[in-house]
Parts: C-alpha cells; sequence; structure tokens
C-alpha cells in the first residue's frame, strides 16, 4: 500500500476547471493508473482533497499501486519542485496495535438507507445536520475496530469541520448526483487493529470514486 500527497496548483485555470467537478476528478485520479488496477479484492484507491489555512490544496490517496502523477502534474500541478511525495504505508499499516490513541481526520458521505415500503429496496438519503454526520460515525465505531475517548463535556471526540453540497453530472447520460460531504476530526482509540487496517484501505461509507470514504490517522499532538 502506499501513501502519497499531490499539490494542486490552484492558480492554473485547468486546476480550477478540474476542481469544479468530482467526475473530472475521479477521472484525474483513475488516470494516475493503468486501466483497471486502481483496485483489487484487499484495498482500492481512495482520495479526498485537504485545504489547509493558507489554502493550498493537497490531494491526499491511499493505493495499492505506486500511482503515477505525471499526467495530474501537466494538468494541475507545479512546474516547480517535486509534483508528489509517495511513500510505503505498509509498515504503519502493520504497526497498528490495541490501546494506542490516534487523531484521525475523515471525509465521508454519511447516510442513511431508508424504504419507501416494506420489502422494497432502500435508497439512500443524506445526513444534513452536523449532529447527523457525527453520529452516524460515531455509531460505526465497533465496525471501524475503534473507540472514541470522551472529550471534557463527556462526548465521544468526533467534531465536524467542514461540510459542503456537491453536485455533479456522471457518465454519458448526465446522471445528476449531489452528495453531501463532511470531514471529520477527533481522536480513537484501537481496539481491533484488522477491522482499522480494514477501514483505512477499503475506506469508510459511499461515494469512495468521488473523493470520499478515505480516514488517515496521525500521532495525538497533530491534525489528522
Amino acid at each position: 500500500m502506499f501513501l502519497s500527497e499531490f499539490d494542486i496548483n490552484s492558480g492554473r485555470r485547468t486546476a480550477r476547471h478540474l476542481l469544479a467537478s468530482r467526475e473530472r476528478l475521479h477521472a484525474a485520479v483513475l488516470g494516475c493508473f493503468p486501466p483497471g488496477q486502481s483496485s483489487d479484492g484487499e484495498s482500492r484507491a481512495l482520495w479526498r482533497l485537504d485545504a489547509s489555512a493558507s489554502h493550498a490544496i493537497k490531494l491526499l490517496l491511499v493505493s495499492g499501486l505506486r500511482p503515477d502523477f505525471t499526467a495530474l502534474n501537466e494538468q494541475a500541478g507545479w512546474t516547480t519542485g517535486a509534483p508528489a511525495r509517495t511513500a510505503s504505508y505498509d509498515g504503519f499499516l502493520g504497526r497498528l496495535a490495541p490501546g494506542q490513541t490516534w487523531r484521525f481526520r475523515l471525509t465521508a458521505n454519511p447516510v442513511r438507507s431508508v424504504r419507501d415500503e416494506p420489502g422494497a429496496r432502500g435508497r439512500r438519503v443524506a445526513h444534513v445536520t452536523a449532529a447527523q454526520q457525527r453520529h452516524w460515525l460515531v455509531e460505526r465505531h465497533a465496525a471501524l475496530g475503534v473507540e472514541f475517548p470522551s472529550d471534557a463535556a463527556g462526548e465521544p471526540s468526533v467534531a465536524v469541520t467542514r461540510r459542503e453540497t456537491v453536485r455533479f453530472t456522471r457518465g454519458a447520460a448526465s446522471k445528476p448526483v449531489t452528495l453531501s460531504i463532511a470531514q471529520l476530526d477527533g481522536c480513537v482509540n484501537v481496539v481491533d487493529p484488522e477491522r482499522l487496517r480494514a477501514a483505512l484501505v477499503m475506506g469508510v461509507g459511499p461515494a469512495k470514486g468521488y473523493g470520499c470514504g478515505l480516514m488517515t490517522l496521525a500521532p495525538p499532538n497533530r491534525q489528522g
């Protein structure tokens, strides 16, 4: 597994065109790999956009195959400096152990399944409030292999730090897509390293192809 950071030059017109569409970003990420090799049975290419206080935008990418950022750099990168930083992720994943505490960051598409009538197939409905989005993650603690320690108020240490609604069209039929996206930050205690590793490489929740589902961990004294 590999963890990569790519610096997006948002001053470029072509970069802004790319950032304006999750569908175009999805295609650009797939373009970093040979056809059909962005995912396998044990992992998939997960990505998200991170914006810093200085408004710098980074594409964060976790993948089973080392990505080639040549084409993306020509479209949205910088003409000077290294276009990206890629490192092996396996050592970090292998060192996860019960009892560890980490800060985390997750960009997700929190949804629930609603059936219009008994027996009907459920349809996804977005959680739209910060409280709903926070609860969506907290109730998944067992599946993620973690516990969320309590904060000073006795609440799980999960905060919704950014929210947005994005709309784009998908495919040749121009099917409209609307995603309610939340960035969640906080702390976790590791309970089941295997489940946590699975979440880190396979993603959390839906819309993984469109910049959702990637959770990353960092030491407790750093932002996740």
